[in-house]
């Protein structure tokens, strides 16, 4: 008996048929241990000793890997065919070597880059042993994110609180989308001019041209710069005569667009079919391990983590053949197509991504995969295919006009551009985010000397744009072409920046946070030389030669650490106000915006002396006055307006007396924007302005109506309890007996009337009743193996498997309609160990013990599992502790009295407690 141990259970199903009976084909669920999320699980004291942890549920895993292996003759070992893949494989090794199950008996390593039978049983012909040079690049990879992740988050978080983590690849692609932005904010547009003539030929023919002479000098795009130039040269062509200098016609080719790299999928997933980079390889996992297609289940593409663009000489006959058959021969070039990459450290370990048989076509195996797995592995099969088709033919036509005045002459130009023959566009246009214009149609027929008529001139302002912000395509592609992360970390890079909610997404546009800029701009103050771009791509090159043998790990890791550790402990015993006055020089254009009466940007238009600078209180940064407490002007990160003009001093403002009290009421600024407040003391009532009210247009009446709320609107007829109108966290709502629903406007809340409350509760109350209902199925996944179907449904909170009493809900972003029984498993198995009763006593047993999902990933402080690993680790702890202790410390006196209250106040607290 062989056992043959594969990462997934979809992997090892679909290759247990492929080997038979004298096979027995185990999943060890992706990686088995990782480092623990704590202080010294690499020792640089030690010559980087790393200490390995197996979490809970690879605990039960390794087990039943372990006592099938007592049994074998042979351990096989056919984890993916990359870094990741030989680790997994190396770790494996490892746990069955110190449980001292292998006996002397032989252990082999096969790789296989698509999961069909044919690439199966020729890997398992060709075995080998662990490359030990893969594991030493995956080790040394490992150690360095551990290393930044655990020695410079800390420093975030005592030096900027509210900052999550940093990490070597992350604030390196965060410093991307920042520096856009900076580009964006300081980009001054340039006023340029586009001048065209609309011309007729002879035969009557229109077409128009564009000025490209002037003065005897050519003119671009952008050189008629501004509105009396561009009238000169109108009134020019206006009383000009035309003629045609020259027409020249000739051939183009294009191209086609080489097969699909990890990157260059997620870029045209992304656009063609608006999915994320981590859908992209979600969905593309699940046609690499296979789909049911017509009772057999099949690989039906090739491994989707590389930045190869070659495919398999026996791949390319095939495409060859499918061109012929479906396109024509016409179609096929007379050799076949070879492509390179240009990508900065590609590796080309393997092809690039294609189907596994070519034979395949999309619309024949639509019917048995899922919509997203369809229109994935179409956008693949064509792309794989157009690579191998001939190219496009097009004829370019440039007609050069003479234009004569007065005895003076001016340039156009005019140009055309026809498709002769599509080629490969007949299969596959690759489409672009941010494309120049293409160029116009046909030209009309002309010849040099004819006479042309002029039908109008135009001249039309415009303003140069500045560069757009990334979306992931782009910033993929960009992280690509500077040689930063490998194809398997891009989408867990972009997924990390949106969690840690360094980044948000706009319109599929990627716009910096304020706490993502903070990061940044401290980074770039303190750690310029790690996080720039060169440093981080020379570091993974490192990596490469180490997975090629070329250098040894532990040296890479000296010479990193040596500089690193020495410059962590310097910026630790920098004070906070030197961190500030740095961060305010290098973030003043965003967080000081120039005023329009050009006055200093800086100078306080409270008290007019103090000077702004950024303050940090208990939830991130904020901007404060520097002669706090005298001056309390104060304002949110990110807004440039004032919220506190017309205010005194002291940052209040009298709006009145309130007549029933004989109290002042005052309109003050506070950290989470402007509140009213009723007289003075320890506890004085308060009330936030909502959303869409102005300080300006604030006053007694209105002031006096937001602090009496809640409103009484009245009792309803029902219960006789009352029912209450008030502005919550989430917005105006009504409340009556533990019910809550929203109303239309902040407005309603000061005038909902009886019979409109009880309609909206009654329609909240339906609405609860539906929703508590339920759900119907959206999908099955089969019996568990306690017994008992298992469902995908869709619930008030999102969507969950259920099985039983037992409901878990599916992790964030996670399709409904892509989740396996593999999957819901470990999910029922968890959610049923955190509610005793629910689940049958033996199913723990056959799940394993709860464990912290993700926790061994968190080494690096990227994930916030893994800072609640380190919190139960103690060190993350004391940590915390330190941090906090030293912002309350270097806080200045009163600030937090300066805030307006909010009612959410705890729900603040303890998020930023989380965080």
């Amino acid at each position: 008996m062989n056992v043959v141990i594969v990462e997934s259970p979809a992997k090892a199903k679909t290759i247990n048929k492929y080997l038979g009976r004298d096979y027995t084909v185990l999943a060890s669920y992706g990686h088995v241990r990782d480092l623990p999320a704590k202080d010294g699980s690499v020792d640089p004291d030690a010559d980087f000793a790393m200490q390995w942890e197996v979490d809970g549920k690879s605990s039960k895993r390794l087990s039943d890997i372990a006592a099938a292996v007592k049994t074998a003759d042979r351990l096989i070992l056919a984890t993916d065919p990359d870094r990741e893949g030989e680790a997994i494989s190396w770790h494996v090794l490892e746990v069955l070597n110190a449980k001292k199950v292998l006996k002397g008996k032989p252990v082999q390593r096969v790789v296989f880059n698509a999961i069909t039978k044919q690439a199966v049983l020729d890997a398992m012909a060709k075995p080998r042993d662990i490359d030990t040079p893969l594991v030493e690049a995956y080790l040394a990879r490992r150690a360095l994110d551990y290393l930044v992740g655990f020695t410079l988050s800390p420093v975030l978080w005592r030096k900027l609180p509210g900052a999550r983590s940093a990490g070597r690849v992350q604030s390196v692609a965060l410093r991307l989308v920042c520096d856009r932005e900076n580009e964006i904010e300081t980009f001054v547009p340039q006023e340029y001019w586009t001048i065209l003539a609309r011309l007729a030929t002879p035969a009557g023919e229109e077409f128009e041209a564009r000025i490209s002479e002037w003065a005897g000098k050519k003119t671009g795009r952008l050189d008629v710069k501004d509105e009396a130039s561009a009238t000169a040269i109108r009134a020019f062509l206006e009383r000009a005569t035309y003629k045609v200098g020259s027409v020249e016609a000739r051939p183009q080719k294009r191209n086609p667009y080489p097969p699909f790299t990890t990157s260059t999928l997620q870029m045209e997933a992304s656009r063609k079919l608006g999915f994320s980079a981590q859908r992209t390889m979600q969905v593309a996992q699940r046609l690499y391990e296979g789909v049911d297609v017509g009772g057999e289940t099949v690989g039906l593409i090739t491994y989707m983590r590389t930045d190869g663009v070659q495919i398999a000489p026996e791949a390319i006959a095939a495409t060859r053949k499918v061109i012929a058959a479906e396109y024509g021969e016409r179609y096929l070039p007379e050799k076949p197509r070879l492509y390179s990459t240009k990508a900065k450290n590609a590796q080309e370990a393997h092809e690039a991504i294609r189907p596994t048989d070519l034979s395949r076509l999309p619309k024949a195996v639509a019917r048995f995969m899922e919509d997203e797995q369809a229109r994935l592995y179409e956008l693949i099969w064509k792309r794989t295919v157009a690579s191998q088709m001939e190219s496009a033919d097009f004829e370019r036509t440039t007609a050069d006009i003479v234009a004569s005045a007065g005895g003076e002459t001016a340039g156009l130009r005019a140009t055309g551009q026809v498709l002769k023959f599509d080629g490969f566009l007949k299969l596959y246009t690759e489409s672009k985010d941010d494309e120049d214009d293409e160029e116009g149609g046909r030209l009309p027929k002309m010849a040099a000397g004819d006479a042309l008529a002029r039908r109008g001139i135009t001249a039309t302002q415009h303003f140069t744009e500045p560069p757009p912000r990334f979306t992931e395509a782009t910033l993929v592609k960009k992280m690509e072409e500077l040689g930063i992360g490998r194809p398997s970390t891009y989408a867990a890079t972009l997924a990390t920046l949106r969690d840690r909610e360094y980044v948000t997404v706009d319109k599929k546009r990627l716009v910096p946070s304020d706490k993502g800029r903070l990061v940044t701009a401290f980074l770039e103050s303190f750690f310029e030389r790690w996080v720039e771009y060169d440093f981080t791509a020379n570091l993974e090159e490192e990596l490469d030669k180490i997975s090629s043998g070329d250098l040894d790990w532990r040296e890479v890791l000296r010479r990193f650490w040596q500089t690193f550790s020495a410059h962590v402990a310097e910026v630790k015993d920098l004070r906070v106000s030197q961190v500030l006055d740095a961060l305010n020089e290098e973030l003043a254009a965003h967080v000081f915006p120039a005023r329009a009466d050009g006055s200093d940007p800086r100078t306080c238009q409270v008290c007019g002396t103090g000077r702004l600078s950024l303050k940090l209180g208990k939830f991130g940064a904020f901007i404060g006055c520097s002669n706090y407490p005298e001056c309390r002007y104060t304002r949110q990160l990110g807004t440039g307006e004032d919220q506190t003009e017309g205010l005194g001093g002291d940052g209040t403002k009298l709006l009145g007396t309130d007549p029933k009290t004989g109290l002042d009421v005052t309109l003050r600024a506070g950290r989470f924007g402007p509140y009213v407040q009723l007289g003075e003391g320890d506890k004085p009532k308060r009330a936030s302005l909502p959303r869409g009210w102005s300080a300006d247009a604030m006053d007694l009446e209105k002031a006096l109506r937001l602090l009496e709320l809640p409103r009484q609107v009245g009792e309803h007829p029902e219960t006789g309890k009352a029912i209450e109108a008030n502005i919550g966290r989430y917005g105006p709502y009504i409340a009556h007996d533990g019910v809550y629903a929203n109303l239309d406007s902040v407005d309603e809340v000061f005038t909902v009337g009886l019979n409109r409350a009880v309609a909206v509760l009654a329609e909240k109350k339906e609405k609860g009743a539906r929703a508590r209902a339920t759900p119907a199925a959206l999908k099955s996944l089969g019996d568990h193996p306690e017994g008992g179907e298992i469902t995908v449904r869709d619930g008030r909170y999102g969507p969950y498997v259920a099985w039983g009493k037992v409901y878990a809900t599916l992790p964030k972003g996670k399709d409904p309609q892509s989740v396996t029984v593999e999957e819901a498993l470990p999910l029922l198995a968890e959610k049923a160990g955190k509610s005793p009763g629910k689940k049958p006593a033996k199913a723990k047993a056959a799940t394993g013990a709860k464990a912290s999902t993700g926790g061994a990933k968190s080494a690096t402080g990227v994930t916030s599992t893994g800072a609640k690993a380190a919190a139960k680790a103690g060190a993350a702890g004391k940590a915390g502790a330190a941090a906090k202790a030293g912002a309350a410390a270097k806080r200045p006196a009163g600030t937090k009295a300066a805030a307006a209250p909010k009612a959410d106040a705890p729900v603040r607290a303890r998020k930023a407690a989380a965080d």
